[in-house]
């Protein structure tokens, strides 16, 4: 089942997730739907928050990069199948190089702007039979994870722009918390009750 995203402004998405347990109701169901919802999207990932559920959980798939230019060999290989399921994660190292990309966010539709991140993460997780995992990765790959890992920590990528930024901004922030954007996914915005598509 496709669920509506939530928009920026909602404050779910500035509050720091809670972690799940294994009896939690209908997770499988929940990832599911959470896997058809960001497809539905065309995102690369999706966390719990941006469905209004503020639990420690986000799905990626970082395979469509794999079509990006300028990317070595190494890192194509990473992308490829690159889908996982994290649940309760924790970064334990960011390290490398800081580089900039420019990216999006489901909840934020039409917004894009460079943000700077570290290169490489080493990331601690359980999967979605709750079996604990434990990935070092580089690049775009990595950027994703931390990307989604910022959500469930109450972080959206606009909170890295300089001031100057959002002030840019802001006009267009405001409007996409009132719901006026454009989008061909359905969203929940914070001040609008009905779901639009």
């Amino acid at each position: 089942m496709i669920l509506p995203i939530v928009a920026y402004g909602s404050p779910v998405l500035k509050q720091k997730a809670v972690p799940l347990t294994q009896d939690y109701p209908d997770l499988d169901r929940l990832i599911e739907n959470m896997w058809e919802t960001m497809y539905a999207a065309s995102g690369v990932g999706l966390a719990a928050p941006q469905i209004g559920r503020s639990i420690r959980l986000f799905v990626v798939d970082a395979t469509p990069f794999v079509d990006e230019e300028d990317m070595e060999t190494e890192e194509i290989n990473q992308l490829k199948g690159f889908k996982h399921v994290f649940i309760n994660p924790t970064i334990l190292e960011e390290s490398g190089a800081s580089w900039d990309f420019n990216e999006g966010c489901l909840s934020i539709p039409d917004v894009r702007e460079d943000v700077s991140r570290k290169e490489q993460l080493t990331i601690e997780f359980l999967d979605e039979k709750f079996k604990s995992q434990k990935l070092t990765l580089n690049g775009l790959a990595a950027r994703v994870v931390q990307h989604e890992y910022d959500h469930i920590e109450g972080i959206l990528f606009t909170d890295y722009l300089t001031p100057f930024k959002k002030r840019i901004l802001k006009g267009k922030l405001s409007n996409i918390s009132k719901g006026n954007c454009n989008t061909d996914y359905p969203m929940k915005f914070p001040t609008k009750t009905k779901r639009t598509k």
